[in-house]
């Protein structure tokens, strides 16, 4: 049988719960022991151990059922929007032209994903009829700032920058974005959502599903601008 040895100081908290700590098993077979020990209780009244950890056995159960809980949540949300994309992705797949191409994804975004404010903005030396369009020279005196890196921004833009991605109209109701480049083999463009909410893309935000739409763009793009380019 284990037993506790005594100092000549005596014994401290820290070393009692050392002890049990090391000793999970104290307790075994001292059934009366554990039936004398008392907690205070929150409520003010004395429980015993045994009782206590009931209670602690409970709470423990429930938090891991809330936490159960929200993890389920969180992979249905998932399964939605991946469900979402992979339907976009398909129907990207099927455009024949860039008009077909860019109301697709416009249409999702707006639809599907319920986003109030999308754009699609293409960077070509030439001027392109489709869509919104401007040069990759003029893109950079404007938002320079979100090419660099290529990694997607979220977070609240300076007017001058709303403007140049949204236009003036909807830039006046627009509080937060999130803006990724469309990039392979050199920048192509940039695709913008935007929120009347300024905590609704701010940096935490994953924009992984954002992203993955922006490279898919960005390798379909190439051959439609050139049999575009190929019929002018």
């Amino acid at each position: 049988m284990t037993t506790v040895k005594k100092n000549k100081r005596g014994l401290t908290a820290q070393q009692v719960v050392t002890y049990l700590s090391e000793h999970p098993d104290f307790f075994q077979d001292k059934d009366q022991l554990l039936t004398q020990m008392r907690i205070q209780h929150e409520r003010g009244s004395a429980i015993s151990l045994v009782e206590r950890q009931m209670v602690v056995l409970r709470e423990r159960n429930t938090e891991m059922h809330q936490r159960l809980t929200e993890l389920m949540d969180i992979a249905r949300d998932n399964d939605r929007l991946f469900d979402k994309v992979r339907r976009l992705i398909l129907e990207m797949l099927e455009a024949q032209t860039v008009d077909d191409l860019v109301g697709v994804v416009d249409d999702s975004l707006r639809h599907s994903f319920q986003v109030p404010f999308a754009s699609l903005t293409l960077f070509s030396d030439n001027p392109i009829s489709i869509g919104r369009s401007t040069t990759l020279q003029l893109a950079q005196q404007h938002i320079g700032g979100l090419l660099l890196g290529g990694k997607a921004f979220c977070g609240v833009l300076r007017a001058k920058e709303l403007n140049f991605l949204f236009g003036a109209e909807q830039a006046k109701h627009i509080q937060s974005v999130a803006v990724v480049t469309l990039e392979h083999n050199g920048i192509q463009g940039v695709l913008a959502i935007g929120s009347e909410d300024q905590q609704h893309y701010s940096s935490s935000v994953d924009t992984f599903f954002l992203s993955y739409l922006a490279d898919v763009l960005a390798r379909l793009l190439p051959s439609m601008l050139a049999s575009l380019r190929a019929v002018k």
